[in-house]
């Protein structure tokens, strides 16, 4: 087996530390044949948001509010088992979280700006609204 392909960077300069995730294995369920009945394939990544220091403190406070419904304690996990090989499947929960604390730390997006209809404009076609009406009315009672 190789190195792993890290550092994951989630934006900028700013990637996953590698001393701070957390592994477990486990046997996956899914292909393999007899394979999956002995190796643990399973991989399950986890991270502590809350007590890392890798992320600048406003990236943390946003990730924790966005991924509030998914931590424990803080703790963020990705599983991964889609793969028969436990090197692919850490590759893939790696890159998975990666993405998943990008998106999380990710800048709101800036507000839309709302444009005001000149005065002008509204009035004119309530204007012409009038005598459009008006020229209907007049229409009625008339003897062809």
């Amino acid at each position: 087996m190789g190195v792993m392909s890290g550092p994951y960077v989630i934006r900028g300069s700013v990637s996953l530390p590698e001393a701070e995730l957390m592994w477990r294995f486990s046997r996956s369920s899914g292909p393999g044949g007899q394979h999956v009945n002995t190796s643990d394939s399973q991989v399950e990544l986890r991270f502590d948001l809350a007590a890392t220091d890798a992320l600048p403190e406003v990236w943390k406070a946003r990730a924790l509010e966005r991924l509030a419904g998914r931590l424990v304690g803080g703790v963020v996990s990705v599983r991964a088992s889609e793969h028969r090989s436990q090197w692919r499947n850490r590759e893939t929960a790696a890159v998975r979280l990666a993405a998943l604390l990008a998106e999380a730390t990710a800048p709101p997006p800036k507000p839309r700006i709302k444009r005001k209809i000149p005065r002008g404009i509204n009035e004119r076609r309530l204007r012409e609204k009038k005598a459009r009406g008006e020229t209907k009315r007049g229409r009625s009672g008339r003897d062809w």
